[in-house]
């Protein structure tokens, strides 16, 4: 399994765009072969700033993402709603180790 939390900082002014484009891209995200989980999440106390959390079967289905036609499109759309530039930390998943739970 390869996992990757993407920190997301937004404008606050461009923060409820920055949701509807990135649940555009969730929804498609979902679709993709070698796809387990995509979530979004906000955070509570600072509603700025946002962590997707994106499982894949393995790390060319995760790089095979980065070529759809929705990741670019959404990768263009949200680009002046950036406080900063957002950043891809990659995990590796120790527990849950069965497949069936990640969907």
């Amino acid at each position: 399994m390869y996992v990757t939390c993407v920190y997301v900082h937004v404008k606050q002014e461009h923060v409820q765009d920055f949701i509807d484009a990135t649940k555009k891209n969730h929804e498609a995200s979902l679709q993709e072969p070698g796809n387990l989980r995509f979530d979004i999440l906000q955070n509570m106390d600072d509603p700025d700033r946002f962590v997707m959390y994106e499982a894949y079967e393995n790390k060319d289905a995760a790089g095979a993402h980065k070529e759809t036609a929705h990741y670019l499109a959404w990768k263009q759309t949200v680009a002046p709603y950036m406080a900063e530039p957002r950043v891809g930390v990659p995990f590796r998943v120790i527990v849950p180790s069965d497949r069936a739970m990640w969907k």
